[in-house]
C-alpha cells in the first residue's frame, strides 16, 4: 500500500485532564472515502479540528503527503491541498451562490488581493466558480442569494466551496446533518461522483450513508479508534456493535 496522504500518528488532546482523543492512529489513502463514526462525545469534531489546524494537539504528529504539519496554521494546510467542510453551514447568506463560489476560488488565488471587487465579474474567478456550480447542480441558482437556498442546497454550495482550490483530501463533517432523505440521497450521489479524484476523511452520524459511502471506517469511542476496516468488517464487528451500531445494521 502506497504512503497514505494523511496520516496521524498517536494524536491526543485533552483539556483540564479530560482526553478528548487519545492516541490516533489514522490513515487516509490516497483517492479513498474515509468514514469516522462515533456516539456524540467520541471526539470526532475535535479530531476533525486537530487535522484542519484549528486545535492545538497535546501531543502526537499530523502528516500531509508525508509532511509533518502538526504545528502549520490552518490557511497553510490548505494552500498544502487540506480543506474542510463545517456541521454548521458557512456560506455567505448576503451574497449569491456564484459570488460565494467565486470568492472561494479567489481566496485560494495567491496573487489576487482585490477582496472588494464583485468577484463574480472576475473571468479568471467567475469559469472555475460556474464549473463547480455545474458539477454540484447549481447552475439555477447563480443569482440566487445564498440564504434563500434550502438547507440541502447550501450543503451542496458548501461543500463545492471546499473544492474550489483542487484540495488533495477534503475533511466533512456532518455533511447530512439536517437534510431530508431527498437532499441525503443527492448529497450521496455528489459525493460519490468524487471518488478517486479527491481524498475524503467523512465524519457523519447518518449510518446508512456512511455504508454507502465508505471504502473504510473507523469508528471512535471514548476517544479512541476501537476499530478500522471495510464496510462489511465494521459490521460485523462485535465491539463496534455493541459500543455504537446497535440495531443499525
Amino acid at each position: 500500500m502506497t504512503e497514505p496522504v494523511l496520516q496521524t500518528r498517536d494524536l491526543s488532546k485533552s483539556y483540564a485532564g479530560l482526553q478528548a482523543n487519545r492516541n490516533i492512529h489514522l490513515q487516509l489513502q490516497r483517492g479513498e472515502i474515509h468514514a469516522l463514526i462515533g456516539p456524540n462525545g467520541a471526539g470526532k469534531s475535535t479530531l476533525i479540528g486537530q487535522l484542519a489546524g484549528e486545535i492545538k494537539p497535546t501531543s502526537g504528529q499530523i502528516f500531509f503527503k508525508g509532511r509533518d504539519i502538526t504545528t502549520s496554521a490552518g490557511h497553510a494546510r490548505a494552500h498544502l491541498g487540506l480543506s474542510r467542510s463545517f456541521q454548521v453551514t458557512s456560506v455567505f447568506d448576503d451574497m449569491t451562490v456564484l459570488e460565494n463560489l467565486a470568492l472561494a476560488v479567489q481566496a485560494h488565488d495567491r496573487h489576487s488581493f482585490r477582496f472588494f471587487s464583485r468577484v463574480s465579474q472576475n473571468r479568471r474567478f467567475n469559469r472555475p466558480a460556474c464549473e463547480l456550480a455545474r458539477q454540484f447542480g447549481l447552475e439555477q441558482y447563480h443569482a440566487v442569494l445564498a440564504g434563500e437556498l434550502g438547507h440541502g442546497e447550501k450543503r451542496q454550495l458548501e461543500i463545492a466551496m471546499t473544492l474550489a482550490g483542487n484540495p488533495e483530501v477534503i475533511l466533512l463533517d456532518e455533511p447530512m446533518a439536517g437534510i431530508g432523505p431527498g437532499g441525503t440521497a443527492e448529497l450521496i450521489r455528489l459525493l460519490d461522483g468524487l471518488r478517486g479524484q479527491v481524498s475524503m476523511l467523512l465524519v457523519e452520524h447518518d449510518v446508512q450513508a456512511v455504508f454507502a459511502l465508505a471504502d473504510r471506517i473507523s469508528v471512535l469511542v471514548y476517544g479512541e479508534i476501537i476499530a478500522t476496516g471495510s464496510v462489511e468488517e465494521i459490521r460485523a464487528n462485535p465491539q463496534v456493535q455493541q459500543a455504537y451500531l446497535g440495531d443499525a445494521c
